[in-house]
């Protein structure tokens, strides 16, 4: 019996050692978290918390779209006309030649290496470097610019190139969450999120054409021609233009949605350039005072306008002028569609094909008059 118990004293003494050893050296092996009231385990957190917490996280849709994200470096030659002209450097010394750069980014949007981005990115560029997500760089070409909706078309030519789902905007609505992905002040790549803030914003001065995406994520100078997508991953626009007084972000960007992108890449694709309708008339909003002027017929009262837009213009021999179109005359409908303001009346008259008569009816006074009209081709937008 004593023999048993020297044993099982030996076999508790090496155990409390073992014990002892590995709550020295290696304590997580060994459970201590228990309350000395009911000595319940306490666990760490499950991993289906990190999961969840990964549920609210936008890394997805960047990862699907950055890749098809690009920064672009244009050089422009600034060549002086006084080069060589011995009497110019004696009185206003050697002129200044240096090449200017400029900084933007573009999207892939097709695997034959087409890349949507801004006109004033890449116009009067001599020399345009396209940078893409995984390091590889090559030279541009442009295939064609578009200054009216401040749109261009490139053309790379390299293999096994990421290509961004071009998204459908009309599904977007206000507080839609959104990424803004580009290159801003050429620090680069990087993704800021928001949400859509408005949708059809125009009268902003900015392009002729406007219908713009308006978003609180931060755009930045180096930003434009940059991708606007969903939660994801899809293209819903190219960051153009920002508000600001300071030159940064102050949370009010604007983005072109991708199908007017799409519109021009297509047109630009064909052509090598935008054919819209034209009229040769100055349009304007209507007021009261220009509708009671021009003694036109007030509906429900003299407080109430008629909707339409009123023309301030007509270019002689234009074709407005040729259907009978007359300063003071209001245009409530294009091609049987309603018109309600400037950028509606631009729209539908670039949307018409030069050439083709089309319907346009006008309030004269107390009148209304059916005309039809054969659009000319709308002059090119000078470059800015």
């Amino acid at each position: 019996m004593k023999r048993y118990w020297l044993l099982f004293s030996q076999v508790v003494t090496v155990l409390l050692a073992m014990l002892f050893v590995l709550s020295t050296l290696k304590p997580q092996w060994i459970n201590t978290s228990r309350s000395l009231a009911g000595q319940v385990t306490l666990l760490e957190a499950p991993a289906a918390d990190a999961r969840h917490r990964a549920a609210g996280s936008l890394s997805e849709p960047a990862r699907i779209a950055s890749p098809a994200v690009v920064s672009i470096n244009t050089r422009q030659n600034n060549k002086s006309p006084h080069k060589g002209d011995p009497w110019f450097r004696f009185f206003n010394g050697d002129p200044d030649e240096q090449d200017v750069s400029g900084l933007g980014s573009g999207v892939i949007v097709s695997p034959q290496g087409f890349i949507l981005t801004n006109s004033h990115v890449v116009e009067n560029a001599d020399g345009i470097e396209v940078v893409l997500h995984d390091g590889r760089k090559t030279q541009a070409k442009v295939i064609g610019l578009d200054p009216d909706t401040d749109l261009a078309l490139l053309k790379i030519d390299l293999d096994q190139l990421p290509v961004i789902v071009l998204g459908n905007p009309d599904s977007l609505r206000v507080g839609d969450v959104v990424l803004a992905i580009g290159n801003p002040f050429g620090v680069g790549q990087t993704v800021t999120s928001g949400i859509v803030s408005a949708l059809g914003r125009n009268h902003l001065g900015i392009n002729t054409f406007e219908n713009f995406i308006q978003t609180d994520a931060a755009i930045n100078p180096g930003n434009s021609g940059g991708a606007l997508v969903d939660v994801q991953g899809h293209l819903m626009g190219i960051n153009s233009a920002i508000y600001s007084r300071s030159g940064g972000s102050m949370g009010i960007g604007f983005a072109i949605p991708v199908s007017t992108a799409k519109t021009v890449m297509d047109s630009l694709l064909k052509d090598g350039k935008v054919t819209r309708g034209w009229l040769g008339v100055e349009p304007t909003e209507l007021t009261l005072e220009s509708a009671q002027a021009f003694g036109l017929s007030m509906p429900n009262g003299e407080s109430a306008l008629p909707t339409g837009v009123m023309i301030a213009g007509v270019l002689q021999n234009g074709p407005a002028a040729k259907a009978g179109v007359q300063p003071g005359d209001v245009v409530v409908e294009i091609a049987a569609k309603p018109v309600r303001n400037v950028a509606e009346l631009l729209s539908q008259v670039a949307a018409l094909q030069p050439g083709v008569a089309s319907p346009v009816k006008i309030l004269r006074g107390k009148k209304t008059l059916s005309l039809t009209i054969s659009p000319g081709v709308r002059p090119m937008n000078k470059q800015r």
